[in-house]
């Protein structure tokens, strides 16, 4: 157990004394029940040992564990005296004084007011409702205001998991500090920042929220250090300002020691129909082109990003949700490390929602940030409707779905296509007496297609037929799944063969533009789908067998679940589904998955797809996480070995593997980190440029959480080059204090 005294760190020198003592006496709070309850805020009760009264003077002396309370607030003392006079309440004797917020004042001597709010107090303790606690050798409180002097505080827990007296990880000490509960904030005069007992900063004025208000208060919040090889040395320090309860303004100056200074902003807004932020970042920066050599000369021009989204409700079934993203150029994002992706897609979009329908229009426009690809061949739609009804009637025992949908893509340079359909579909479900569950499926479609400018895609398969075309789909199927279930080991199994029948006609799909079903795969989610293609450009026509088998068991702590299946297709159809995607001959693939669970502690899954002549791996994809939440490995791998024609741009056979793991080394210590490695090589994938072992990202850190600190090192490196934007070693600190900030 420690000494208690060494919870008493020695001053700071400029103090010249002891650190005010931040453990929690030992003394009785005054609870609701040791007085009885005012009849109004200005009614004053008592119950102590003995009562005197003085008539003459006016001046009423409680003895032996005294109890007072007024307007919510109570005290308890060995010793009060109240002059009714003046008003003047004297405390003697472990006093302890809890507000109606549930503050808590603790102190040797307290000269109060008789409304138990106001008043001077020696040697005291205020700890606070949210933990925080706040020391001093002498302090006064007017009009709700604490001024403490030779004081210090803190967040954080001052005894150990024994009960111990125990250093705060972190305080701070200052000359004089105010609290103001109204604004919810913490003052300090001549502060040090005190971490793991040595003082680390000192600041001749500082002031932070006191993290009892609930929507935040204006002040700097805790600045982020950060190194890369790109801008150099990096310091953000965030101000964040407070627009009443509904509005919020962060402004962030990022200083590189290698590049000129950047500002970011971030603006929320709450309204009485919904909620809106606009957030961005702007320099004057180099840019190099892509492709460019490092060694070439480079523009110097404003660069930013800009990042808009808000959500509205219009009444119980409109809503109308915006997001728009764009930056000035393709590396801006990756050079300041904002963001990792490819492209930016805006959208706006209404949508209707009630019991029996849903509409939803809607306009996108995508920012390509590839280092390959032109602008004028991203596309933007304006408008994209869809439209579901569901009827209530049944036909024939089932139910009726309705769609209607539309689509207008349009290209600067590139392909213009124009969609429209109209869709219904008939669903009925039965149970057997025998434990069958039976699904009948019926479906319709009409399609409307304009496109223009064909030429300018390059994939043949995808053009479709200059000007208008139309298109007819029908299709009708059933589903027959028949679980059987029966004891295991202690456990429940259900085995559940499962057959479907799917009848459609041929479809004339090469003369509709693909636009939107180009990345084809056979697996277990979609093997027993109507249509396994994931867009509406392409369906899967010729009639079609697909047989499965699913099993799972449970147990107390184990879960297992497995799936397997085939399809037989009446026709081939390698014209629609290419050579590599598992659906180009009659018998598909296998595919299936696998997945086992035991308790929290493991969780493991794999995803396969099985060549149907020799059963080579087509698909391996592995997920495994083992350990708790304290410390835990994770790893996935991924193999695409499925012999894709290399004029299909959207599917490109890959290999890689991840890995990551983080270990608690002690209570409050952890070491984390993470690693992705490209195996891909020119066996995969004839056009890239890996060698088959092409690190991606590396991770490595070490983290100090405890219930008041978060501190951190992490060393990443990127492997990338794309024009001005490099990988290279980067690190980034995090230093996080409770109740320091928002």
């Amino acid at each position: 157990m420690a000494d208690p005294a060494f919870a008493q760190a020695p001053a700071a020198p400029a103090l010249g004394e002891a650190r005010p003592n931040l453990q929690t006496p030992a003394i009785a709070l005054p609870e609701t029940s040791g007085a009885p309850t005012p009849a109004n805020d200005e009614e004053v009760t008592f119950s102590s040992a003995t009562l005197d009264y003085a008539s003459d003077d006016d001046i009423v002396t409680a003895t032996g564990d005294v109890r007072m309370v007024r307007a919510g607030s109570r005290l308890r003392a060995d010793k009060v005296v109240w002059n009714r006079k003046t008003g003047q309440v004297t405390a003697n004797g472990n006093v302890a004084v809890v507000n109606p917020g549930g503050d808590k004042l603790y102190g040797d001597s307290i000269e109060l007011t008789d409304t138990l709010k106001d008043g001077v107090i020696a040697n005291l303790l205020l700890v606070l409702d949210d933990g925080g606690r706040l020391a001093a050798r002498k302090g006064t409180r007017a009009n709700g205001v604490s001024t403490l002097q030779n004081a210090a505080y803190t967040a954080c827990r001052v005894v150990d998991s024994d009960g111990c007296p125990k250093v705060p990880v972190w305080q701070i000490t200052a000359l004089r500090v105010v609290h103001d509960p109204t604004k919810h904030r913490v003052s300090y005069k001549d502060a040090r920042f005190v971490l793991f007992g040595m003082p680390i900063l000192w600041l001749p004025t500082f002031s932070h929220p006191d993290g009892s208000g609930q929507q935040g208060n204006s002040g700097l919040l805790v600045p982020n250090l950060s190194y890369n090889r790109t801008n150099g040395l990096e310091v953000a320090l965030p101000y964040y300002y407070k627009f009443g309860p509904n509005g919020d303004l962060t402004v962030t100056p990022h200083v590189y020691t290698a590049v000129l200074p950047a500002l970011e902003f971030k603006y929320r807004r709450l309204t009485s129909i919904g909620a809106y932020q606009i957030s961005g970042i702007g320099t004057q920066s180099s840019k190099l082109p892509i492709g460019a050599p490092a060694t070439q000369d480079s523009d110097k021009a404003f660069r930013g990003y800009l990042n808009a989204n808000g959500r509205f409700q219009f009444g119980p079934n409109w809503t109308v949700t915006a997001v728009g993203r764009v930056t000035t150029d393709r590396t801006f994002l990756r050079r300041y490390d904002i963001t990792g992706e490819d492209r930016l897609r805006s959208t706006v979009q209404v949508e209707r929602v009630d019991a029996d329908s849903y509409l939803r229009i809607a306009g996108w426009a995508v920012q390509t940030l590839r280092a390959v690809g032109s602008q004028g061949q991203q596309p933007f739609a304006l408008p994209a409707i869809d439209y579901r009804r569901r009827i209530d009637e049944t036909l024939l025992g089932g139910h009726i779905d309705l769609q209607g949908n539309s689509l207008a893509l349009i290209r600067t340079e590139g392909q213009d296509t124009q969609r429209a359909f109209a869709a219904a579909m008939w669903t009925r479900d039965m149970l057997t007496g025998m434990g069958q569950m039976v699904s009948f499926t019926g479906y319709a479609r009409g399609d409307v297609y304009h496109t223009s400018d064909t030429l300018s895609t390059a994939t043949v398969a995808y053009r479709g037929d200059k000007g208008w075309t139309t298109r007819g789909i029908a299709a009708a199927a059933a589903d027959v799944r028949w679980p059987f279930i029966g004891t295991l080991f202690g456990g429940t199994q259900r085995i559940t063969p499962r057959f479907q029948l799917v009848a459609t006609p041929g479809t004339p799909n090469l003369r509709i533009p693909n636009e939107d079903a180009r990345a084809v795969d056979l697996e277990d989610s979609n093997l027993f789908a109507l249509n396994r293609f994931n867009g509406y450009d392409r369906w899967e026509d010729s009639s079609r067998a697909t047989y499965g088998f699913e099993w799972n068991y449970d147990r107390p702590g184990v879960a297992i679940r497995g799936v397997i299946g085939q399809s037989y297709r009446l026709q081939a159809r390698q014209d629609i589904l290419s050579q590599g995607t598992g659906l180009s001959d009659r018998w598909s693939d296998y595919v299936g998955r696998v997945s086992v669970r035991y308790g929290t502690f493991l969780e493991l899954t794999e995803r396969f797809r099985l060549d149907k002549n020799g059963l080579k791996v087509r698909r391996n994809e592995i997920d495994a996480t083992i350990g708790s939440r304290a410390t835990y490995f994770t790893a996935g791998y991924l193999r695409l070995n499925r012999n894709i024609l290399s004029s299909i741009e959207d599917l490109r056979d890959h290999e890689e593997i991840r890995v990551g793991a983080r270990v608690k080394v002690a209570r409050f210590w952890s070491i984390f980190g993470s690693t992705v490695v490209d195996l891909t090589g020119r066996n995969d994938d004839p056009v890239a440029n890996t060698d088959g072992f092409e690190p991606f990202r590396h991770r490595l850190g070490i983290l100090y959480s405890d219930d008041c600190l978060d501190l951190g090192i992490t060393w990443k490196r990127d492997y990338f080059r794309t024009g001005d934007a490099r990988g290279g070693n980067a690190f980034l600190l995090k230093l996080a204090f409770k109740n320091i900030g928002r």
